[in-house]
């Protein structure tokens, strides 16, 4: 398996050899929306809370007599039925949200994504992501002349000049390889790699 190396103009100047069990996988879409679910549940911080009808400020008068109104009778202020009233099934931060996923199949899931990718040539390969100085101007620069809007670059190890220069561009996210997911694989229009990540991803995930 060969993938498409591009220069600093975005030109294709070569090919990189890889991993034909990475990046020549066969797509297996239930696998990846799989992949993919279990790794936003596991990102949400469950920290959402509401009252039960105990815990609710209010009166514990009963708001009218039993009899004789011709209303429903009623006892409490609190009751889920009313407007401000407690919730009959409330949500709690102990709620549990994660889904657990099988090494196995997180590796292929990922292989799945990242041969999908250069199937669909949004995936190249460049020498190295460097940046001299900590400019979010130059750097933005840089991706321009790669003809990119949108991309995501992964590298082996994160520069402090690239993520000083990177984190306030909207449309561009620079992770470590170890630090990859499916999500962002997936979000991005164009995925660019290192020599180096390639040879990371490979061992991590071959």
């Amino acid at each position: 398996m060969e993938l498409k190396l591009i220069d600093a103009q975005g030109q294709v100047a070569g090919a990189v050899a890889a991993s034909d069990a990475l990046f020549a996988r066969e797509y297996n879409k239930d696998l990846v929306h799989q992949l993919v679910t279990a790794f936003l549940a596991n990102a949400r911080s469950g920290n959402r809370s509401q009252l039960t009808r105990a815990e609710v400020k209010h009166s514990t008068k009963k708001p009218w007599r039993q009899k004789g109104t011709g209303r429903a009778r009623s006892g409490m202020t609190s009751s889920p039925l009313w407007r401000s009233g407690g919730r009959a099934f409330p949500n709690k931060p102990d709620e549990n949200f994660t889904q657990k996923v099988n090494r196995k199949m997180y590796r292929a899931g990922m292989a799945a994504i990242l041969s999908q990718l250069v199937r669909d040539e949004r995936l190249f390969v460049i020498d190295e992501l460097s940046a001299a100085t900590p400019k979010t101007k130059a750097f933005a620069e840089q991706v321009k002349n790669l003809g990119m809007e949108q991309v995501l670059f992964i590298t082996k190890q994160l520069d402090e000049n690239v993520y000083l220069s990177s984190r306030n561009l909207p449309n561009v996210l620079v992770l470590e390889a170890q630090q990859t997911d499916p999500y962002n694989l997936l979000r991005f229009k164009k995925v660019v790699l290192t020599k180096a990540a390639v040879a990371q991803l490979e061992e991590q995930w071959v």
